[in-house]
């Protein structure tokens, strides 16, 4: 067996199973669970339509190119919400269709990096626990970057010392942030294009969350509205990553894209032709309808501008907790131990949250993530609303 798959720590859910495993929460209280980001809104009904109509293509061989008429919708998509000029992004060169943004990034970093032990992934931390895997099983070296809340959540990139953007190949970056809910600012990107430019690395941009935010009238911006506004129309060194499963409640469906750097995506495509994880053209034409429509994105952020308004206004003065820039977490400070506030609460409430050290990994002493819990508002108004009551009554008791 590979030996590297030792060093794979375990996922946070399994360290949160086993923590919980010998608590008996109370019987009389429904449990309530804040802990998976899983989306929980109704799935539109004419992405649904859309795939029963056209299961007679369970019996087509899929292309890992993925169909025109899907890239040509993400273009198209693209250009809308990121403000890129129409032209700058061709459907043939600069897309590709792909299961969903965890089996995406974990094979981008596989085709991306050159192995070599003393190469680096650089990531948030806390962080996604893909790109962490990924790397090592890429025979790179993770190496983390806190994002704390005297920087906002962002990590300090001015701070990165010069030996470690030299022995960068990607860095990750998870806009907005996951479990922090943080956005990386415009300015911000473009130095770090400079960067990359400078260093010859790869910027990953996990931008999942994206479509999740509280402004209408302000949609934050991502990677590829820094290569639009920097005139840069080859997208050189920049990759981005989307996904339907939260902007459109679709996370079963394991539908996204990857869109940037052609050359990169060239080569991508090849190692996916090999990896074998073509997306069913069924689930393409499904896809196709969702990235063409609007309206159920807007009305799925009610739902959690909703949630998070009712969730601080019951939190107020118990929990030392903000609403994020996006997303659809909570990243509360623990009034203690994180681990031991989360397996008090279900012991007495019912209620499961994600102990914040859970996500994160230490580095010199410090872990970016303890003393804070991951809250993720993805059940039901009235769930959350009841959680964040018991929530409350525990803290004061």
């Amino acid at each position: 067996m590979n030996r590297i798959l030792n060093q794979l720590q375990p996922y946070p859910f399994e360290k949160l199973r086993a923590l919980l495993a010998e608590v008996r929460p109370p019987a009389d209280k429904r449990p309530i669970a804040l802990s998976i980001g899983e989306p929980k809104h109704p799935s539109p009904d004419f992405v649904a339509e859309a795939l029963a109509a056209n299961l007679d293509q369970m019996a087509v061989y899929p292309t890992t190119l993925g169909l025109p008429a899907l890239r040509e919708a993400i273009v198209a998509w693209c250009e809308r919400r990121f403000g890129v000029p129409s032209g700058w992004l061709d459907a043939a060169r600069h897309v590709l269709p792909v299961n969903g943004t965890r089996e995406a990034l974990f094979a981008f970093t596989q085709a991306v990096v050159q192995r070599d032990a003393d190469g680096l992934v650089v990531s948030p931390n806390p962080f996604y626990q893909i790109y962490e895997g990924a790397a090592l099983l890429a025979g790179a070296t993770p190496h983390y970057l806190p994002c704390l809340a005297e920087k906002g959540f962002n990590p300090d990139f001015d701070a990165v010392p010069t030996d470690v953007w030299r022995r960068t190949q990607i860095l990750f970056l998870c806009s907005p942030g996951n479990p922090t809910g943080a956005l990386i600012p415009l300015d911000v990107l473009r130095t770090l294009i400079a960067l990359a430019d400078e260093y010859d690395f790869v910027i990953a941009a996990d931008e999942c969350y994206s479509e999740l935010y509280f402004d209408e009238d302000a949609p934050p911006p991502g990677l590829l509205s820094a290569c639009a506004q920097l005139g840069r129309r080859d997208f050189k060194r920049c990759v981005v990553f989307h996904s339907l499963s939260k902007r459109s409640n679709l996370p079963g469906l394991r539908s996204g894209f990857v869109a940037g750097d052609a050359e990169i995506l060239k080569a991508f495509l090849l190692y996916r032709t090999y990896h074998g994880c073509a997306m069913p053209v069924q689930t393409q034409l499904a896809s196709v309808a969702a990235w063409n429509d609007e309206a159920h994105v807007r009305a799925n952020r009610t739902l959690y501008r909703e949630k998070f308004a009712a969730v601080l206004d019951i939190l107020d003065g118990v929990l030392d907790v903000q609403r994020p820039d996006g997303g659809f977490y909570l990243w509360a400070k623990t009034p203690g131990d994180d681990t031991a506030f989360a397996r008090d609460l279900f012991a007495r409430e019912h209620v499961t949250l994600v102990p914040g050290s859970y996500l994160s990994r230490e580095v010199d002493g410090v872990n970016p993530g303890a003393g804070r819990v991951r809250m993720a508002l993805v059940a039901p108004l009235a769930e959350c609303v009841e959680a964040a009551e018991r929530i409350k009554a525990f803290v004061r008791a």
